[in-house]
């Protein structure tokens, strides 16, 4: 999949400001995390830790792979961002973490948002004994129309 990344373009969120952001979650903000937040959230995306190393190796980052996918790891527990999983092998980061769901173009590989409120699921499947909700993931996997 092919994103729009403009790696000079990735610096927008200040080191400042990504020092604080994840300081007040607790996350230690060290410059390899700064680096990450930096491309994360510079707009509402989705990227794979992949799209996000070869950023980083764009820009000369000796930042290793296991950093960044525990980057994005920590990043999605803490609440930063989302985690889209369209299968096994395809998983996103998305930086738009308020309640929305998402079209998965089976042909391009673009991610796109829809919001959660025009989704209607019901009545809720029982949950399991002893478990409560922790959230719905909607991913509607759409593909290109074969015009004649």
């Amino acid at each position: 999949m092919k994103y729009d990344l403009d790696e000079q373009d990735y610096t927008k969120m200040s080191k400042r400001s990504a020092f604080k952001v994840l300081s007040s979650l607790d996350i230690k903000p060290t410059s390899q995390r700064i680096d990450i937040a930096n491309i994360i959230f510079r707009k509402d995306q989705h990227l794979s830790a992949e799209d996000i190393i070869m950023v980083l190796n764009n820009n000369g980052s000796t930042i290793s792979r296991a950093t960044v996918y525990n980057t994005l790891n920590l990043f999605a527990q803490k609440g930063l961002v989302q985690r889209v999983v369209i299968d096994s092998s395809k998983i996103y980061y998305d930086s738009k973490t308020t309640p929305h769901s998402h079209y998965y173009n089976t042909d391009t590989g673009e991610i796109s948002d829809f919001e959660f409120e025009n989704v209607r699921i019901s009545p809720l499947p029982k949950l399991p004994e002893n478990t409560l909700q922790d959230g719905i993931d909607i991913v509607v996997r759409i593909k290109n129309s074969k015009k004649n």
